[in-house]
């Protein structure tokens, strides 16, 4: 049996898993669980595109949730209309921001780039906190959510996560994957081969961008409530985001979704466990994961799987 074929089954057995996981497991908790880590699942692959193919590491993701919750929560503020309205309405406002983002933050590079992302994820906590009228500041928006069966839950943001799957697997083997794995590794010899980068970066940032704020509405319907401090929060949005996708493998297909059932699962277990000292132990076991499988989980198991493979190949040759 070859890889691909292999790939593919073990695919089709995560899905099937994953349909099933609410048929075993239907307390309110433990699907709860479940439903965040879909949600960072969505987030990690979404800034995956961007970090991980394209090399453009953002530490300001949190601008495109936090974009993608507002939609969904002013909707029913100012208009009175149904937050679900937001799934359609939250993307397209993160990728439309995401264009002049892009144009200003793609003149710089490596730290740079970092940095500004950084400080307009802060300048949108800044401007949504102060703009009271409109955004209701640090009272933030609470709903009356229509559904409240975690199950629904499970299985819509279940196939907001397939979907975002599907659309970085075919971008990430498409003309413009190869184009963003090759501006990552030399951005210079990718300009001198006549790839126009900052487009290509471009076209990484947007659906980057629109599946995040895909999230951020998704949460705002599920969690019920938000506030600028929550939703455009540096720490518990834009760097766990990257902590994730270091868990679980950067620039590879189930990373962020295995690191955001490490993150979640973990975090939980320490937080109900070890009280106020969770935080700290469970600093250090991040901090030792990422010294001692620097390629994140499914990182490290895609390169013990082409070692062998080469093992193998070196073998049969010998012989």
């Amino acid at each position: 049996m070859n890889m691909l074929n292999k790939k593919f089954l073990l695919t089709i057995a995560f899905i099937i898993l994953a349909v099933l996981i609410p048929v075993v497991i239907k307390a309110p908790y433990q699907l709860h669980i479940l439903i965040l880590i879909i949600i960072w699942a969505i987030i990690g692959t979404s800034w995956n595109l961007l970090g991980g193919y394209a090399g453009q590491v953002s530490f300001g993701h949190a601008a495109f949730f936090g974009l993608g919750a507002y939609s969904a929560g002013l909707l029913t503020l100012h208009c009175a209309l149904s937050p679900w309205w937001g799934i359609l309405l939250g993307p397209l406002v993160a990728a439309l921001a995401a264009l002049p983002i892009g144009m200003i933050c793609f003149r710089l590079r490596g730290p740079y780039f970092a940095l500004a992302m950084l400080a307009l994820g802060e300048i949108f906590r800044l401007v949504f906190l102060n703009l009271t009228d409109f955004t209701n500041g640090a009272k933030g928006i609470l709903i009356m959510p229509a559904i409240t069966n975690k199950m629904f839950y499970y299985y819509t943001g279940l196939g907001m996560l397939a979907l975002t799957l599907l659309a970085t697997y075919l971008i990430v083997n498409s003309k413009i994957g190869y184009y963003l794995v090759s501006i990552r590794e030399d951005q210079d010899a990718a300009t001198s081969l006549g790839i126009p980068t900052t487009l290509y970066k471009n076209l990484a940032l947007l659906p980057s961008a629109f599946f995040t704020g895909l999230a951020g509405a998704f949460y705002m319907n599920y969690v019920a409530f938000i506030d600028p401090n929550i939703v455009f929060n540096l720490t518990n949005v834009s760097v766990m985001v990257i902590l994730v996708v270091m868990l679980g493998g950067v620039a590879t297909t189930w990373g962020p979704t295995i690191g955001a059932a490490i993150y979640i699962f973990l975090g939980e277990y320490f937080r109900t466990t070890l009280g106020s000292a969770n935080v700290l132990i469970f600093g250090i076991l991040v901090c030792l994961i990422i010294m001692f499988l620097p390629n994140g989980i499914a990182g490290e198991l895609d390169l013990l799987k082409r070692l062998t493979q080469r093992k193998k190949a070196s073998l049969s040759g010998g012989v």
